[in-house]
């Protein structure tokens, strides 16, 4: 099938060359030549992990290609994702700012050519595909198309599979014709006995904000579980481990840390708060998450303050992991963004390592934190050592040597790797979350 996709940020690219990858030819269109260029010249411009490879191999084979041009890739298309960005509101009212959504539907309409399935899979407010379909209509009446929703649910570091292997696929349409285009597009995922749920509009859009808003809350829930233990001398580790073994529960998103951030959570949270109040309701246990997820940040700046005697100024602080969460470099409302800048204006010096973010954090953080090479280059000299994100490469480190390589040997773990027992049985002043 012949699908063109607007868009090649992270949804868009990803969808992309996975639909490529199941056979189908892809045009990914975006109007920043120089994001076009690069990708054409192999070059990804965000990482995700066996991205590049998948890119480069479906532009080998003839399936996946990339253009500014909409004109020429619009009338041939039997399907048209919409995958562009819809970022807060840079009115600060956390609305969805939708410009992007509209201002692509409103170019699609100028080449329709033949029935084709408009299909927004940026994530949307309710009541977005209506706009959508309104917006086609004024700008070319006799077009024949019809307006789907269908929306992406990939974790960041582990996207590819997510979409090759999901544990459902959500589709909201009204009409058949439009089912079976959508159906046909996800035919290789029948042989995995995929989930696919087909529901109205407005089903559809609410799912992804509503799945977003429960798995934050689970993680304030659990971050505010780990502040008890902490009072009551409790470990919230086995505490996690045990409820999470009730099925109803389950395990996943029981891990406390510094707070959730990243590129959807934070606005798709505030977005439903929106949605919700604009229909006369509200979301208690949501709007109650995202205050528990700002005063956790808060909290770790004075965690790390009181392990430092109560003052961070003229003290050299070695941060391992910058990115909200490993396996990417997506800096967008990282922990460490709230964290660093707050101990830097106390006096601290920052010295920080990241595996894959480090770049990208220049444009978050203040221009006066030290990056380093590796992570015991971080370490040296250092008054405190702080885990922020916990790669891979940060599990297996050589504490003999970060011991030596400190000044003072405080280890201030914020996502629970090690083994408090074990770290102060080296000689550490340990702390993590909501553990003894």
């Amino acid at each position: 099938m012949k699908i063109t996709m607007i868009g090649t940020g992270y949804v868009g690219l990803v969808t992309g060359t996975c639909l490529a990858e199941f056979g189908h030819k892809i045009t990914c269109v975006d109007k920043i030549e120089e994001k076009i260029d690069a990708l054409k010249q192999g070059k990804i411009p965000i990482y995700e992990p066996g991205l590049d490879a998948l890119v480069n191999k479906n532009v080998a084979d003839g399936r996946l290609r990339f253009t500014t041009n909409l004109e020429e890739s619009v009338p041939s298309a039997e399907a048209i994702f919409i995958a562009v960005g819809t970022p807060t509101s840079r009115r600060g009212d956390g609305y969805a700012d939708l410009t992007y959504i509209y201002a692509a539907a409103k170019e699609v309409a100028q080449y329709l050519d033949g029935y084709t399935v408009i299909i927004d899979k940026s994530t949307v407010p309710v009541g977005t595909a209506r706009q959508v379909s309104r917006i086609i209509k004024d700008n070319n009446p006799t077009a024949d198309f019809d307006v789907a929703s269908n929306p992406e649910f990939l974790r960041e570091g582990a996207a590819i599979s997510d979409f090759m292997r999901p544990d459902r696929v959500v589709i909201g349409v009204e009409s058949p014709k439009a089912e079976k285009v959508i159906k046909d597009i996800y035919k290789p995922l029948y042989l995995l006995d995929t989930p696919l749920i087909s529901t109205t509009i407005e089903t559809a859009e609410l799912t992804k904000y509503a799945a977003n808003a429960f798995l934050a809350i689970k993680i304030s829930f659990i971050n505010e579980i780990a502040n008890v233990c902490e009072k009551v001398n409790a470990d919230v580790s086995d505490l996690a481990k045990a409820i999470g073994m009730d099925g109803r529960i389950g395990s996943k998103f029981l891990h406390p840390g510094p707070g959730y951030g990243g590129s959807c959570f934070p606005k798709d949270t505030l977005a439903l708060m929106r949605i919700v109040q604009e229909h006369g309701e509200s979301l208690r246990t949501v709007e109650a998450a995202v205050e528990v997820n700002a005063a956790q940040k808060a909290r770790m700046v004075k965690k790390i303050r009181d392990m430092l005697g109560g003052s961070e100024a003229g003290k050299t602080i070695g941060v391992l992991g910058l990115t909200f969460k490993p396996e990417t470099d997506d800096m967008r409302e990282s922990p460490a963004a709230t964290i660093l800048p707050a101990l830097l204006e106390k006096g601290a010096k920052i010295r920080a390592h990241d595996p894959k973010g480090m770049e990208e954090a220049k444009s978050y953080l203040p221009a006066d934190i030290e990056y380093v090479q590796n992570s015991y280059e971080a370490c040296e000299g250092a008054d405190a050592v702080v885990l922020l994100t916990e790669w891979n490469q940060y599990r297996a480190l050589d504490l003999k040597r970060i011991k030596e390589l400190m000044k003072s040997p405080i280890f201030i773990d914020l996502r629970n790797v090690y083994d408090p027992k074990n770290m102060k049985q080296l000689g550490f002043r340990y702390t993590g979350v909501g553990r003894m």
